[in-house]
């Protein structure tokens, strides 16, 4: 322990001598700071009395006058301590108990210094939970990243910014319920843990279950499930979640992230449907943001202007002038990303699908900066959208794209043929065997419940973490998800004794 640790330890013991409890139960708050502010003159005027409850950040002592700044979660307020008002026994214990980082309670009135700083006059104070270890000197962003992560109690302490990106967060995932609910989507619940990972193209958690003795899944996708209710007679449904993906972590990925998906059945067309995704956008982010015009890096994103709309075809021809309904196999599609220089792996690349998808994340994607709406992607990419009506070779996907990242991933029809769907899902048992991890399985529940008929229906999800990080400017996607997943800390290791 260091120094000040052991101090705060013999200030605990001292208090517990005596007779205050160092961590009372219940509180007798009757405002928060923010409330105090709200209504400061009104209280001014009427010598209103306010109990405050909140975290000491920082403490002055001036002889006889101490300040002290009290953080609640609203908002950070100034207190002031007289020895001559509150008595000097009082005053004296207030500097023998109270550190940085205690929670306080505070009873006072109002008033205004000479610099005209609103503080509150401590008639009477308790504390509320004594803090044995010292608040860090510095937490801000540049000191030390994966502390902040690791540590993220102390980051919301330290860096208001980094509270305000999570109240943000909260706010843009409640709006998005209250957007929905009022138009007739019910929310609902499905396993998290599967039999089979479906519903995505992506490499999966494995567990196993004592009880059953089998192997299960963490969910990739809720996809098969809310389709299921789907058949089961629901028509608009939608999900918000925990998804788990046993995947590469990066400025852009984590194994656990947060997304919701939607499901509406009998939409009119492709036009309504986007027009209504694009709604939803422009609505929560309003309501999260406060504005359409988001700051991001050195410029800001524009949510508010008219988003293009072109196909995914169209996209790779616009930025490298590639077309590629000409290249039909892989080797004719590397021949030509070789012979235009194009930096482009394909080295974990299966099958011609996931090769147009590698040349589309390279190229096009990464160049977009303001949202695009990307229709119409290779039907081997989307094993459960249908055929694009106007091209069998497309699906009848959209994507929004903003900033080389995707945001919504949406099929203006989902595929319900229960043939066809077999025959998808047996193409992408083809490519696992082949290698790749990221091809779906073939669900036989699903397959039978789609047998009894699905309606036609649009669906669509959302990656909550990485719209939030597009919204609040965060470069990294570990600075939206409270608690990020890290490489376990090894325990330091202890030198051998000298013999």
């Amino acid at each position: 322990m260091t120094q000040e640790e052991i101090v705060r330890r013999e200030r605990l013991e001292k208090m517990k001598t005596a007779g205050l409890d160092p961590y009372p139960s219940g509180s007798l708050r009757t405002h928060m700071l923010q409330e105090v502010m709200d209504n400061f003159e009104s209280f001014l005027a009427n010598q209103t009395s306010v109990i405050c409850d909140g975290r000491v950040r920082l403490i002055r002592k001036h002889g006889g006058l101490t300040f002290v700044q009290l953080q609640d979660a609203s908002r950070m307020m100034q207190l002031a301590l007289h020895k001559d008002q509150i008595g000097e026994e009082t005053y004296e214990q207030f500097h023998e108990f109270v550190d940085v980082g205690d929670f306080l309670e505070v009873t006072g009135i109002v008033f205004n210094t000479k610099k005209g700083e609103p503080t509150i006059d401590v008639k009477a104070f308790r504390i509320m939970s004594k803090a044995l270890m010292p608040l860090p000197e510095k937490f801000h962003r540049l000191t030390d990243v994966e502390a902040r992560y690791r540590e993220r109690e102390l980051d919301l302490i330290m860096n208001a910014d980094v509270r305000e990106r999570f109240i943000k967060r909260s706010k843009l995932i409640s709006s998005l319920r209250h957007f929905l609910d009022d138009r007739g989507f019910l929310e609902v619940e499905t396993p998290i843990l599967q039999p089979i990972p479906g519903g995505a193209n992506a490499r999966p958690f494995i567990t196993y279950h004592n009880a059953l003795d089998a192997d299960l899944y963490l969910r990739i996708a809720p996809e098969l499930y809310l389709k299921r209710l789907m058949v089961g007679g629901f028509e608009k449904v939608y999900e918000i979640g925990r998804l788990f993906r046993n995947e590469g972590i990066d400025f852009a990925h984590n194994p656990e992230f947060t997304t919701i998906e939607l499901y509406w059945a009998f939409v009119k067309d492709k036009v309504t449907y986007v027009d209504f995704l694009e709604e939803i956008m422009r609505h929560i982010i309003n309501a999260s943001m406060g504005s359409l015009h988001v700051p991001y890096g050195e410029g800001e994103i524009d949510f508010e202007s008219a988003w293009p709309r072109k196909t995914f075809r169209e996209a790779i021809i616009e930025d490298c002038g590639i077309d590629i309904d000409l290249y039909k196999t892989e080797s004719e599609l590397i021949a030509i990303v070789r012979e235009k220089k194009l930096d482009v792996d394909f080295k974990n690349a299966v099958g011609i699908g996931e090769h147009y998808d590698q040349l589309f994340k390279k190229t096009a994607r990464a160049h977009i900066t303001q949202p695009v709406w990307i229709f119409d992607y290779p039907v081997e990419l989307k094993p459960l959208a249908k055929e694009s009506p106007e091209d069998p070779t497309k699906s009848a996907s959209v994507q929004l794209v903003v900033h080389g990242m995707e945001i919504i991933n949406a099929y203006y029809h989902e595929l319900n043929d229960p043939i066809e769907q077999r025959r998808r899902f047996v193409a992408q048992e083809d490519l696992r065997e082949q290698g790749s991890e990221e091809a779906q399985f073939l669900d036989e529940e699903f397959l039978s419940a789609l047998e009894h008929g699905m309606p036609p229906t649009s669906g669509m999800a959302i990656g909550i973490d990485r719209l939030v990080a597009f919204l609040t400017n965060a470069p990294n996607l570990k600075e939206v998800i409270l608690f990020p997943t890290l490489k376990p800390k090894t325990p330091e290791t202890t030198p051998e004794p000298e013999v």
